[in-house]
């Protein structure tokens, strides 16, 4: 009798690693492997330990440097590896990021240059050509052009080359701060006014202010470019809509903001950098509380900025440090500082969030990798898996206490530390006395953490209202 069997070859079905033996599936039954967790979290722990060893965050500083301090840093949004900087003498270079040489550089004002913005020119023909907007205490603002036919690349920093310049506006005031639209030839700037301008015309187009003395800083919503928010020096945080040519809404804080970054990911939410050492993200909707505090510095935290990916922010702060956050966490994540390195006066992430460039008062331009540990060199596919396996261990194992212990910690400078020590005791003593009030003095509402900072918020049509209101009532009393 024939009896008739199945007969499968297994290298039309299985991959073979070689000749000699065939690759069996693997029975994935947790019974069969009783010690997987323990294994794991030895992998895990590993892993963190050589993310700490392999932290060098510091890749190197742009050039030279300036000869003063660096006080503002455009970014090339059209660009990745295209980078300006201007300091304290009135100077603007313009640097290449991936060969850390300066491209071109600019005597732009007389005195410190309070705005800068890397921009396309809405005019021109070829819509890759870069221009580049400035404004200064010398009351003017100036548009350059960043395309390498049109300067002397001029290498002598005593004849610093104008032959990029292109138009000058001249204004009534000395500017703080300046943006530029997306979209359009528009551009807006602070300073006494918030004036918005058109690079076609020599005169401001209006006038938005609305109750500051002084702005410090303005920026166009990056994803909605008729929507605007700029900082005063009343403590304010006003939204402007340039569709009805005025403000929308008014938000007031205990103390000064420095800095203002709007999410390129959710286009309500935005970032501010306060006085008051920490740094604070908002939802343009519902402005009566915050969404997230970002605490750790020890001084006055003076410029903010997203990662493309809209999910961190870097801080730049007056205690010569920067810090990472993720926007869910209240507490950094990271902390680079170096001996050398004097106030933070600016901070940006680069366009593929992988690195950070910081500018400070010592006149150097600084990049750093956004993640400590990572290195930008080709990886093999079996590199690339293995490094994801240990994130996705990291990321499961992170609160174990031993893990959680050396993923944490950092070395601060010795005056950081101390002055971090100060401020836990103060906080804790305010704590304390808030807590013992509320105990005594029922009447004393609890207040939360994300709203501590707001004094108020206002509304222009509120406001309008209110003065209306009160027009009606003077004639009959």
């Amino acid at each position: 009798m024939k009896i008739r069997t199945i007969k499968r070859n297994p290298d039309s079905y299985v991959p073979v690693r070689n000749t000699q033996e065939s690759q069996l599936p693997r029975n994935l039954d947790p019974e069969l492997h009783p010690f997987e967790r323990a294994r794991e979290y030895t992998k895990a722990l590993n892993a963190t330990k050589l993310e700490r060893m392999f932290a060098k965050p510091f890749v190197g500083q742009l050039g030279h440097g300036h000869r003063d301090g660096v006080y503002i840093i455009a970014k090339n949004y059209y660009d990745l590896n295209k980078l300006a900087s201007g300091s304290g003498d009135g100077v603007v270079k313009y640097w290449n990021m991936s060969s850390s040489e300066e491209l071109c550089s600019y005597r732009a004002h007389y005195g410190l240059i309070t705005g800068l913005c890397v921009n396309p020119e809405q005019s021109s023909k070829n819509k890759n050509e870069q221009y580049l907007l400035s404004c200064g205490d010398d009351k003017t603002i100036k548009l350059w052009s960043v395309n390498s036919e049109d300067f002397a690349n001029s290498r002598d920093e005593e004849q610093l080359n104008t032959d990029g310049l292109i138009k000058t506006f001249y204004g009534e005031h000395a500017f703080q701060g300046l943006d530029h639209h997306r979209h359009n030839s528009m551009f807006v700037t602070g300073g006494a006014q918030i004036q918005l301008w058109d690079t076609s015309r020599s005169k401001p187009l209006s006038d938005l202010s609305w109750g500051a003395d002084n702005v410090s800083s303005v920026r166009f919503n990056q994803n909605d470019s008729n929507v605007l928010a700029s900082t005063g020096s009343d403590n304010s945080i006003v939204l402007y809509d340039l569709r009805t040519n005025s403000a929308t809404q008014k938000l007031v804080q205990q103390m000064r903001t420095n800095a203002l970054c709007w999410n390129p990911m959710e286009p309500f939410n935005f970032v501010t950098g306060n006085e008051d050492h920490n740094a604070y993200y908002y939802d343009m909707r519902k402005m009566d509380r915050a969404l997230n505090v970002f605490k750790d510095h020890v001084s006055a935290v003076m410029d903010v900025d997203f990662a493309p990916t809209g999910d961190e922010v870097v801080t730049g702060s007056y205690d010569k440090t920067i810090r990472i956050y993720k926007t869910n966490h209240g507490h950094s994540r990271e902390v680079y500082h170096t001996k050398r390195m004097q106030h933070v006066f600016q901070v940006k992430y680069s366009m593929d969030s992988k690195y950070i460039v910081s500018g400070s008062d010592d006149g150097n331009v600084r990049i750093w990798r956004s993640r400590a540990w990572e290195r930008s060199n080709a990886k093999t596919t079996r590199e690339k898996n293995k490094l994801e396996y240990d994130e996705k261990l990291k990321e499961r194992f992170k609160y174990m206490p031993e893990i959680r212990r050396i993923s944490r910690h950092r070395h601060v400078p010795k005056v950081i530390k101390k002055a971090q020590e100060i401020k836990n005791v103060e906080l804790n003593a305010m704590k304390r006395r808030e807590f013992n009030e509320r105990r005594t003095k029922k009447s004393k509402q609890f207040v939360p953490e994300r709203r501590k900072q707001i004094v108020g918020t206002v509304h222009r049509y509120q406001e309008k209202k209110k003065d209306e209101d009160r027009e009606e009532l003077e004639p009959e009393e």
